[in-house]
């Protein structure tokens, strides 16, 4: 009688697919992190690959990462380190081992171990373990030569077998953790809706690599990861930053009434929300590849005058190009909403990878007195509500507004819970009225918010011009008096800060009375709640408050900084946001922890860091 399987039971669990460009590592961990998320585990991915479109096969450089963290209870980053290493090659061993634990289960394709494919990753020895000094367990599976075995009779030919070895990873890795296969089929088959004979033999190479460690019994014992925190009448899904975003423009259209309208440009990492939103013609969407980056704002620009809600998405290189007609959008005092997905820079820079370094571009990357709302997202499933809040303050304030996230939410992806729109607020933009008609000047404003009130083209009565040179605040005709300048510059300065009280006030997580707080804002929500909570556990008095409306800040924002001895803002460039909370509350005495380095925080090293300055 065979010797049964030992299943072990744990809280969370992170698993690291990596391999060569070509290996199909993101489609790999994407359908395994669905599969998690179909069954009801909390997950957090990061996709982290290289910008080279095809870089040498079998390269130190080429490399492909897919990393997902599975909890049975709520996970809030990609984890510093994982249980399982996927390498499918030689150089995915040398480069993606260091993010191993020491216990780590490493799974490597044994065919693409040979003597060549190891001079292309640079060892010196035919031992690349030992090499290495891994002392991990090790699951040497011929991946390629079974794939081939599994598909002799499919009708692919060698490299179509061998695209289809990736699967087999995964269906081992579901044996290991016990998920069961039917969601990774339904999305199989649905990617490869128009190339059945592809699906089905992915499918096939699925099963066979889970009957694989089945029947061979590949690890000494198996592993699941029940699910805890989700309740039965809640409807989840697995989603990444960008989808988010594009759903909560779609939503806020619906609740405005009005056409959303998307000008844009491809760029990495932003292009998937146009990718997604011209999915979307029968909800009324618009989408327009532009034939650059100017164009593309500049014609969201004139969907906004002529009456619809209007967005353009881009990264920090588009930005630089879109400037222009940001402050025309500014000086017209028309909606629109600017998605910048950060990527790390200056100029190409880091395509890929990700940074919180546009921030300062955001808040003054212009020219002129050139105010503008600035708000940022800090995990996926929050860029659908901070989609959704950015289009309510351009279109009931009459404003450009920054939405700011990055390539690492942009890319990743979490458990998300459908939403009940009817429980989000309404969207209701100054509209003029007709009682209005006859004394309504262009620049006419509601006392309250400071917003002019919107006059569509083509309403009877209210016809009128507005554009990039300087108008009277009484008449709205060209002007170029000294005083009037300086009255609209206070003018739009005035709405912008208005919008402070339409916003929440700042929030504080963990001890009301810590002597350490900590300060985030944006994508390093996680990362920082994750330190902040084992700070806590080891008994250290630590608070967390993390920022998504930057400009204006919340009303209590001072207040706030100013109740504890020792504040520490960390983020992902040289401290933009410290220099700016300074220089909006001057005296207050703020501490630093600055990475610009591609990658996400590593949640110890956050802990080693603050635990040194909570105890110096």
């Amino acid at each position: 009688m065979a010797e049964e399987m030992m299943v072990k039971e744990l809280e969370r669990v992170v698993v690291r697919f990596s391999g060569d460009s070509g290996d199909g590592m993101q489609l790999a961990g994407n359908i395994f992190s669905n599969v998690s998320a179909a069954i009801g585990n909390d997950i957090c991915t990061f996709p982290d690959y290289p910008a080279d479109i095809r870089a040498p096969q079998g390269s130190l450089t080429g490399v492909s990462g897919f990393q997902v963290h599975i909890g049975a209870d709520k996970v809030f980053t990609p984890g510093d380190q994982c249980d399982v290493l996927v390498a499918m090659n030689p150089a995915a061993l040398k480069t993606q081992y260091k993010f191993c634990k020491p216990e780590a289960i490493i799974l490597i394709d044994l065919d693409s171990f040979t003597k060549k494919d190891l001079e292309k990753a640079q060892f010196v020895t035919e031992n690349p373990f030992e090499e290495l000094g891994i002392r991990n367990e090790i699951l040497e599976v011929p991946i390629s030569s079974m794939c081939k075995e599994s598909l002799k009779d499919s009708g692919l030919d060698n490299k179509g077998m061998l695209r289809c070895k990736n699967m087999f990873a995964v269906g081992l890795v579901c044996w290991l953790f016990n998920r069961p296969l039917s969601a990774a089929e339904e999305m199989l088959k649905e990617k490869f809706a128009k190339k059945p004979i592809i699906a089905e033999a992915n499918i096939k190479v699925l099963n066979d690599g889970y009957n694989y460690g089945a029947n061979t019994h590949a690890s000494v014992s198996t592993y699941k990861i029940e699910s805890k925190g989700i309740k039965e009448k809640d409807l989840y899904t697995d989603i990444n930053g960008n989808k988010a975003t594009a759903y909560g423009f779609i939503a806020a259209a619906e609740k405005a009434g009005l056409t959303l309208y998307l000008g844009s440009y491809p760029i990495t990492p932003a292009t998937d929300i146009l990718q997604e939103l011209s999915k979307h013609k029968a909800l009324g969407v618009k989408t327009v590849q532009a034939e650059d980056e100017i164009a593309g704002c500049a014609s969201a620009v004139g969907a906004a005058f002529a009456g619809n809600f209007a967005i353009t998405t881009t990264s920090g290189p588009g930005v630089c190009l879109k400037s222009e007609a940001m402050n025309l959008a500014v000086i017209a005092e028309l909606p629109l909403v600017v998605v910048n997905v950060q990527r790390g820079g200056p100029s190409t820079g880091l395509p890929t990878k990700s940074e919180q370094s546009d921030l300062l571009q955001a808040l003054f990357g212009r020219n002129g007195e050139s105010p503008m709302p600035v708000i940022a997202a800090k995990s996926p499933s929050s860029c659908f509500e901070m989609a959704y809040m950015s289009s309510k303050i351009a279109l009931e304030h009459m404003t450009p507004v920054v939405l700011l996230t990055d390539a690492f939410i942009a890319n990743g992806s979490a458990a998300w819970k459908l939403p009940d729109l009817d429980q989000y607020p309404k969207i209701n933009p100054p509209y003029v009225t007709p009682d209005m008609a006859g004394s309504w000047t262009p620049y006419q404003r509601d006392e309250l918010s400071g917003a002019r009130y919107w006059a569509i083209p083509g309403t009877e009565n209210f016809t009128h011009r507005i554009g990039g040179l300087e108008k009277s605040s009484e008449t709205g005709i060209i002007s170029t008096e000294p005083d009037n300048h300086h009255k609209m510059t206070l003018l739009r300065q005035a709405k912008v800060d208005k919008i402070a009280n339409y916003i929440p006030e700042q929030q504080i997580e963990g001890d009301p009375d810590a002597e350490l707080l900590i300060v985030g804002w944006g994508g390093t929500y996680g990362h920082l709640h994750s330190a902040m909570e084992q700070m806590r556990k080891e008994g250290k008095k630590v608070a967390l408050t993390h920022f998504e409306y930057i400009h204006p800040l919340p009303r209590n924002t001072g207040e706030l900084l100013g109740k504890y001895k020792k504040v520490v803002v960390a983020e992902q460039n040289m401290g933009q946001f410290a220099g700016f909370l300074r220089m909006k509350n001057p005296g207050i005495n703020l501490l630093q922890y600055n990475e610009v380095t591609g990658q996400p925080f590593v949640t110890q090293e956050l802990v080693d860091a603050f635990t040194n300055l909570l105890e110096d």
